[in-house]
This record gives C-alpha cells, structure tokens and sequence, in this order.
C-alpha cells in the first residue's frame, strides 16, 4: 500500500511516499480503508523524534482518520465489514484499573496511532475494534477526519477535567489550531461566552465569526492576562483552554478569577514555565493537565456533533503524496483550521 513515512528522524527531509507493507488485523482489530487524515502538531515531533521512540521499521506517520472497515481480526463483533467509521488515535490496554473505570486516556500503557503504533497516513490502517465509530452521517470524509484528536482533546478538557459549565466564559489560547478552535466551537455552541488570543488579526476575525466575544492580539496587547480581566469587567475568566504551554500559563493565572480553572494539553511553546504561586492557591485556582479522551467521550463527542450537525473548521485539504507540503504550511503556522489529506 501507499503511504508517508519515515526510516530516520529529522526534518522535512526525511519524508517518504511508496509502498510499504499492507498491514493485516490481530484478533480484536479491524483494518480501516482510508479516505481522509489529518494532520496534528504530534505528527512533527514524531518526525523529528521523542523520547522512547524507536523506529524499528518505516514508520507511517498520521494520528486521524475516516474510511470503510475492510477486513476484520479474529473474534471481532459488532463491526462489520463496509461500515463508515471514524478511527478513535487513542489506543489503551482495557484492562487495567485506570481502563475499568473509564479513564482509557491515563491508561499506563496509552499508546497513540501515529506515535507508538502505525499511523493513518496511509490507503489502510489496523486498529483495535473498539476504536472505531460509526461516522456521522452529515460529515463528508475529510470532515470526519478532521474531527477526532482535536475536538476528542478539547471534549475531554472542557467537559471531563474542568467540567466547564454551558455560559461561563472561556479564554483560549493560540486560536487557530486544531484543539483551540474545537474549544470555540464546544464553548460558544453550548452558550458560552469565549475570549481567544492570536498574534493574527485575520484569525482573530476568523474566529469572531465562528462565535467568539472577543479576540486578544498578544503581539500588540502589552498585557493579555490583564486585557482578558478588563473583559469580564475586572472578575476574571472561569477557565483557561490551553494548548501553547509554557508561554501562556502565567498569562491565564493571571486572566483567571477566584476559583478558576485551567487545563492545558500542549506545549508548543515549551514545557517548562514559571507561575506565581502565592496567586494560584490565594485565588483558589486550579491548574489541570489533560491528554486525549475516553472512549465514552469520543462517543459523547461523535454523538453531540451528530446532534448538532457540528462540522471541523479546515483548512486546506492536500493529496496525500503532498504531504510535505502540508506538513510545512502546519509548521510556519499558516493554517487556520484541519489540515486534511485526500486518501482515496
């Protein structure tokens, strides 16, 4: 089969597209014909290497995916053969004490499609079956792939860690992105009142349209977290959606009120940041990390964009044997919005 990958970590350079081998489903997997992937800032650090991470043979690149399940593994029910699903890139043991209770993405042995396992850049892709949903009937193929680490990701912050409340007001960093845009969509679509920041004009009217009260341009406002409280008329925001790191986690201490929340997926901008202490626990605030999602929120998920008639923002949709072309569009930061791939 056809596919991107990699033999060697490093930059765009050392992207590939030919034939590797079509990967067969174990017992408890199905294999996936894709029509559509998208692209993720995951899929570059892969790329240029992480720690723990070998690459024994080509390794396909790719966390997102929508396509027809067309061969299934040994003991599989409840998937069949043609059915349209979405690919959960979110892969757990189900059987420790954390998959038990629900918890799948603090599972000890979580494992992302694209990282640890074969990824989704490809014309197939094996998964276990429980990773795989029905797709929603009113999303296209490169809609359906455009949906699931993202807006799983900001589901997950939202609603599992910080158990945001439909009306309080959100602010979002770096809005643009993939998760920073599904958190506009989740917030403003169940009544919320959302503040994002970007260092483009363009995205922040972009994002106006999409819903958002007010836009921050950080590049020209001296002191966002500041600027973010004048906002809520001095109070503070309830809770901060952050996916840039290091930058911007003295920002939203500061933007938040008494009692606020926090919780952050990323680091972009880095891994290691300085916060004021005295202000965090004299404010009563709470900072929360998060990564990905159960599997009853991708449900919940595919089931209120269904509800809802929910669709991603993208941005362009690209071949997949011009990959290196989108992957460079992602790196300079151009996108607003899923990057996709056409598959098939």
């Amino acid at each position: 089969m056809r596919a991107v990958f990699i033999e060697t970590f490093g930059g765009r350079e050392v992207l590939e597209f030919g034939e590797v081998r079509t990967p067969e489903p174990d017992p408890g997997q199905v294999r996936v014909a894709v029509k559509a992937a998208a692209l993720n800032h995951l899929d570059i650090w892969v790329r240029k290497g992480r720690p723990g991470l070998e690459l024994k043979e080509p390794h396909v690149l790719g966390s997102d995916a929508a396509g027809v399940v067309d061969a299934l593994g040994e003991g599989v029910t409840g998937v069949a053969v043609g059915d349209e699903v979405v690919v959960n890139p979110g892969v757990s043991c189900m059987t420790c004490e954390y998959c038990r209770r629900g918890d799948h993405s603090e599972c000890p042995g979580f494992r992302l499609t694209g990282f640890q396992n074969q990824g989704t850049f490809a014309e197939k892709v094996v998964v276990p079956a429980c990773n795989v949903e029905p797709k929603p009937e009113h999303l296209e193929w490169h809609e359906a792939a455009a949906l699931p680490l993202a807006h799983l990701t900001a589901w997950h912050m939202l609603f599992a860690r910080a158990r945001y409340k439909p009306g309080e007001t959100v602010l979002i960093h770096g809005i643009g992105g993939g998760v920073a845009l599904a958190a506009l969509q989740l917030v403003h679509g169940t009544g919320g009142r959302a503040i994002v920041t970007s260092s483009s004009d363009f995205k922040l009217e972009k994002a106006r349209e999409l819903g958002a009260a007010h836009g921050i341009n950080y590049r020209t406002t001296e002191d966002v977290g500041a600027a973010a409280r004048e906002l809520t008329g001095g109070g503070g925001v309830d809770l901060c959606v952050d996916s840039v790191g290091a930058p911007t986690l003295p920002v939203s201490v500061k933007a938040m009120r008494r009692g606020g929340r926090m919780v952050t997926c990323g680091v972009t901008g880095g891994p290691t940041a300085t916060v004021n202490l005295q202000m965090l626990y004299w404010n009563h605030q709470t900072l929360m990390g998060s990564t990905m999602g159960s599997q009853e929120d991708f449900r919940n998920l595919l089931r209120a964009a269904a509800n809802a008639h929910l669709k991603p923002v993208l941005d362009r949709v690209f071949a997949l044997n011009q990959y290196p072309d989108a992957a460079a569009r992602m790196e300079q930061g151009e996108q607003f919005g899923k990057i996709v791939l056409a598959v098939a």
